[in-house]
């Protein structure tokens, strides 16, 4: 071989030498999968996705150095693919955020170990035995108990005082519990609570479509990763018919509803980085107790309360933790 020839190929190998190194590095990290609800380009991501790595960060766990990070996004329609791809890639642990989400990657494992955030009623939805000792592959951070729907039907009728009916938008048949709350309390408070379940866009236009022309009736919107996606077209119909509707995450009353009550999802993301700590250094996750909520925060946007012709009462007003104007 000419010298000038083998100065050109040692030249290339020399080239060529980090990216392999990397690739190889990146092969023996641990890889943490994480599966969202909205699209990676959705502006509501990037905070969750930069909570989350900020809470590993804290426990020593940087994405390429410690730990590879493989995100994965769908709607609705596509999680069960979207699940079982990613079981496919043999992660060492599964990140799921969301009800739906983590009802697609329950069905496709049991076996590896899953930390959820922001499920509601993680007993009554049957993917851990008791929030102390949750057994199985499964534990994380729960957002809302059932009776945390009592309270969102009490507080929309605080706002909007003139409400007789009420309807309860979820994805299929989740939330049991947490609809029967709305219903035990709309019994006694003389209210008609209808039980609006939904598995699409179209099916979300039917149902909001059903009360269109029907006064004093508002709108609880329960957790799910699928109404983020869709807010704008409940923001559009609920304008339109001048209904009132409560949210349970604040981002809903930032771009535009009428009024939230729920817990910081961004500081449960964060938090959920202990358990995927714990679990990589070797724990199992059904001996780490599921996490409750300690801390609830209503926001309430006064310029489409105003939309609405609603006089928000001082009381509730001083009780806010955000006004928007």
């Amino acid at each position: 071989m000419k010298r000038r020839d083998f100065i050109s190929l040692f030249a290339q190998g020399l080239a060529a030498w980090p990216l392999a190194a990397y690739a190889q590095q990146k092969a023996q990290l641990p890889t943490v999968g994480v599966i969202m609800g909205f699209s990676s380009k959705d502006p509501a991501t990037q905070p969750g996705v930069k909570a989350f790595e900020t809470g590993l960060a804290e426990l020593g766990w940087n994405e390429g150095r410690t730990v590879h990070l493989d995100y994965r996004w769908a709607e609705l329609s596509g999680m069960p693919a979207t699940a079982a791809s990613l079981v496919a890639s043999k992660p060492q642990v599964i990140v799921a955020a969301g009800t739906s989400i983590l009802a697609a990657v329950h069905q496709a494992t049991q076996s590896i170990p899953v930390v959820f955030i922001g499920i509601s009623d993680p007993e009554g939805v049957g993917v851990v035995a008791n929030l102390a000792r949750p057994g199985g592959n499964m534990t994380g951070v729960a957002n809302f108990e059932p009776s945390m729907g009592g309270k969102w039907l009490q507080t929309l009728k605080e706002i909007a005082p003139q409400l007789t009916r009420v309807g309860v938008l979820r994805v299929g048949k989740q939330h049991a519990r947490i609809l029967q709350s709305v219903e035990s309390d709309g019994v006694a408070s003389g209210m008609e609570v209808v039980d609006c379940s939904v598995l699409d866009e179209g099916g979300l236009r039917a149902a909001i479509g059903a009360f269109d022309g029907q006064s004093s009736t508002g709108l609880i919107v329960l957790p799910d990763p699928f109404f983020g996606i869709y807010r704008s077209t409940i923001f559009e119909l609920t304008a339109k018919q001048r209904h009132p509707a409560i949210y349970p995450l604040r981002d809903f009353a930032d771009a535009g509803g009428l009024i939230s009550y729920g817990i910081n999802i961004f500081d449960q993301i964060r938090r959920s980085a202990f358990y995927v700590d714990q679990i990589l250094k070797g724990a199992r996750p059904g001996d780490l107790p599921v996490q409750a909520p300690t801390k609830f925060e209503l926001v309430i946007n006064l310029k489409t309360a105003k939309a609405l012709g609603l006089d928000v009462s001082p009381a509730l007003l001083t009780r806010a933790d955000e006004v928007i104007e």
